[in-house]
Formats: structure tokens, sequence, C-alpha cells
């Protein structure tokens, strides 16, 4: 039986002390951090939640905290958007939807600050991530940032339109397909390329050959 089907989850704003240091374990468990510089600072994810960030969690039937995300307001010339930072899951409990929860607990949060758009960035080379962003919940590939946290460190800096309860529909017969290659390079230089035509990543699918793909259609998509 479906372990999503046993448990009942449900999402909330993380508010006090003892759960923003249960976020801060639960993030270096994930992610396997040793060292402190990796680290995340419990009292930082306070003056978040004070201060119109998102802290958001997902607990289980026992109470115990299995996901959170956290995101801070952003701006740029076209005005403000919510930058979701990070969101993890516990091990145990991944591939039960628990991100898509997060990411509409994050959406609330950010709508009632009155912000109508969230980014966040993933790996390119990672078919699944690309998808769940792309495909489940509608967000754009609009961006790629080199080396953002510094050699080997590509991502895609994704877009979601927070007024959209589904994704957008798009005609498949004008997307431009973009095989993943091998080579992380060979992929930075087609990505950036097809971005610079004012196309944007709209979905990321595996080929029936066991490679994956992504599509790109309009802006405005």
């Amino acid at each position: 039986m479906n372990r999503i089907s046993e448990v009942s989850f449900r999402a909330v704003s993380l508010t006090t002390a003892s759960r923003f240091a249960e976020a801060s374990e639960l993030y270096r468990a994930v992610f396997g951090y040793l060292d402190p510089a990796y680290g995340l600072n419990p009292r930082l994810l306070g003056a978040l939640a004070s201060n119109g960030g998102s802290v958001v969690g997902i607990l289980d039937g026992t109470d115990k905290l299995v996901a959170f995300a956290y995101g801070f307001c952003g701006t740029d010339r076209r005005g403000f958007y919510h930058y979701s930072q990070s969101a993890v899951v516990a091990a145990d409990q991944q591939g039960h939807g628990l991100g898509r929860m997060l990411k509409h607990a994050q959406r609330e949060v950010a709508l009632s600050h009155g912000m109508s758009r969230m980014r966040w960035t993933y790996d390119p080379m990672q078919l699944r991530n690309a998808h769940f962003n792309l495909d489940v919940l509608g967000a754009r590939g609009r961006w790629f940032a080199p080396d953002m946290y510094g050699p080997g460190t590509d991502r895609v800096i994704v877009e979601w339109d927070l007024t959209r309860e589904q994704p957008k529909p798009v005609d498949e017969a004008e997307l431009t397909e973009l095989v993943l290659p091998a080579d992380p390079a060979e992929l930075r230089t087609s990505f950036e390329a097809l971005l610079a035509k004012d196309l944007v990543a709209v979905s990321c699918r595996r080929l029936p050959d066991g490679n994956g793909a992504y599509y790109f259609g309009a802006a405005d998509a």
C-alpha cells in the first residue's frame, strides 16, 4: 500500500524556535551537510517568518516535521517576486507528493503578501526535478545561471505564475525539442542559445529510449 494513503500529512507555516531548529536539522540530514558553513541558522528562519518570508513545513500524523521549505522576497525591474531558496523532504518520505505540497504552501504565503510570481533554481541535468517544476507545477525556465554556486553547479532559474491554479496548456506542435546531452557543457550552450531566441523551457520528459528532452516555447507560454 502506498505510504501516502497510510499517513495523514498537513502543510503548516513554521513559527516557533523549536520548529526552526527541527527544520535546520532536517536540512542537514537531507543534504548530508557536516560542515557548519553549509548549515541553516534557525534564527534566520525566524527572521524570515516574521518579515514576509516563507518558512513552511509538512507534518506527518505524529506531528513530526518530514519536509520543509523557505524563501524570501526578491525584486527586479519587473517588480517583486517570492524566491524559494530551498525545499527538502525526508529520505523516507520522498516520492509521495510532499514537494508539491510544499510549493503550494509557499504559494499561499507569497499570495498573502501580494506577490504573484515565485522563482527558484534547479540542476538542469536532474530530469525528475525538471519535469516536476515545468510539467507538474507549470513553472517556466526563463534564465540560465552558469556555475551559480561554483564550478559545475549550473542552474536553471524558473518562474511560476502564482495566479494560475493549474499549468497553462502548451501547443506541442510549436515546441522546440532539446534532447538532453551527456555533457553538461553542451547542455549549457544549447539551453542558453534557445533562451536567447526569447524561448523558455516549458516541459521536460523522458523519451522512449530512456533519455530525456526539454521542450521550449514562446516566452508567454
